[in-house]
């Protein structure tokens, strides 16, 4: 949802005084600080094979992009709850595509699935959960996004590990400088390849000379495959099973990484929520509870430790294995995620923006995503009231919008 009119000008504010503060070359010197860092990067680019042709094209004219800058440093007030990830991710307008998507492609997959053993509807969640289908792949110029993440001292580790990766893919000409897009931290295409992954595991797969991850679909669901399998993927094998635990049974004692085979979790009372067995009683697998006695708990597998691979985070697996298992035909979680003063459900959060709208704090449709609009409607709302202002969209907040409007 958007942020009402009213409330742009504090919004801007804020804005000014966060670009204010970052590494914008505000002066001359600024900038020629940065044109210096940029031609820092020429003797490590030269020694990885770069020519100067393909160095000064990349860098021609370049200025640093403030955007990523402030994706980069930014630190939501409100941490989102696992629950609400998984809601935002595994909607019903992305389950309603990633089955059209299914039926669509389905020689394409059926090829890919055979030649690299990796489940479909795993490789169409992947894509779904990273750029919505190719719809929202990112914009960012790889090349400049990388060299701003550098030059101000902001992750430029990870960013400076990754640009002669970067520049070497624009020699090869696999994509041009012009195309060559993706998000703030450099991830790529229609499945996010950060560059170093991108030069290992992307794949041609219609043979066409050029890894093209960014406007050939084969390609980059061949590569999101390719590299799920040497990611240790095992066909014919699931991620994980939501699970009821017993009482008596603290599902927070351990965590993922605390393996037992089914078998031995099934012998502590660790059934799937189905009541049905285990297929494999021999595989190890880890309790995952993010929520506690609480939430849904989770048995997860070698499979779930493989999407980890491509992205750290838990609910970022947890969230690609449920899209997945919805694509295949399957339900939602049984057990619900809890409601309380830190976790509202996406109904209620829902309801929140509704009535923050009605209010003429909020514009759009309510999607239960609470973004920096959300928040900062929030925190005026708190303002109105006298209440501490955090921003902070709790379930005390949504009882004083209901009671107001009864």
């Amino acid at each position: 949802m958007r942020i009402a009119q009213s409330l742009k000008p504090l919004i801007l504010l804020a804005g000014a005084a966060v670009l204010a503060a970052s590494m914008l070359p505000a002066s001359s010197q600024a900038a020629d600080k940065f044109t210096a860092c940029v031609q820092g990067f020429w003797p490590s680019a030269k020694a990885a094979g770069i020519t100067r042709a393909t160095f000064d094209r990349a860098f021609s004219g370049m200025t640093p992009d403030p955007e990523v800058i402030e994706a980069a440093n930014y630190q939501p007030e409100y941490v989102r709850p696992i629950g609400e990830y998984v809601d935002r991710v595994v909607s019903d307008k992305r389950i309603e595509l990633g089955k059209q998507k299914l039926v669509e492609l389905k020689p394409l997959l059926d090829a890919v699935e055979g030649r690299y053993g990796v489940d479909r509807h795993i490789v169409v969640a992947i894509w779904g959960v990273e750029s919505n289908f190719g719809t929202q792949p990112g914009e960012k110029n790889v090349i400049r996004s990388l060299a701003t993440l550098v030059c101000s001292g902001t992750k430029a580790k990870f960013a400076r590990s990754q640009m002669n990766s970067a520049l070497k893919i624009l020699q090869r000409g696999d994509v041009s400088h012009e195309l060559m897009n993706g998000s703030w931290a450099g991830a790529m295409g229609h499945t996010q390849f950060i560059p170093t992954t991108y030069s290992a595991y992307a794949v041609d797969y219609d043979g066409d000379g050029k890894r093209d991850i960014w406007g050939n679909v084969p390609d980059a669901l061949a590569s999101t495959a390719s590299y799920l399998k040497v990611s240790n993927w095992r066909a014919g094998e699931t991620w994980g099973y939501e699970v009821k635990v017993p009482k008596g049974l603290n599902p927070k004692a351990g965590s993922e990484k605390t393996l037992k085979t089914l078998g031995e979790w099934q012998r502590l009372g660790v059934v799937r929520i189905n009541g049905q067995p285990y297929p494999r009683a021999g595989d190890k697998a880890g309790l995952f509870a993010p929520d506690g006695a609480k939430g849904p708990a989770f048995l997860v597998l070698n499979n779930f430790r493989s999407i980890l691979r491509y992205n750290q985070a838990n609910s970022y697996a947890l969230s690609v294995g449920h899209l997945a298992d919805r694509l295949a035909g399957y339900g939602p979680f049984v057990q619900p995620w809890p409601t309380d003063e830190r976790h509202l459900a996406l109904e209620q959060r829902k309801e929140l923006q509704q009535r923050l709208a009605t209010k003429g704090l909020l514009e759009g449709e309510p999607d239960g995503i609470i973004g920096p609009a959300t928040l900062d409607a929030v925190k005026v709302y708190q303002r109105e009231k006298g209440l501490p202002v955090d921003g902070f969209p709790s379930l005390t907040i949504l009882e004083l919008l209901r009671k107001e409007a009864s």
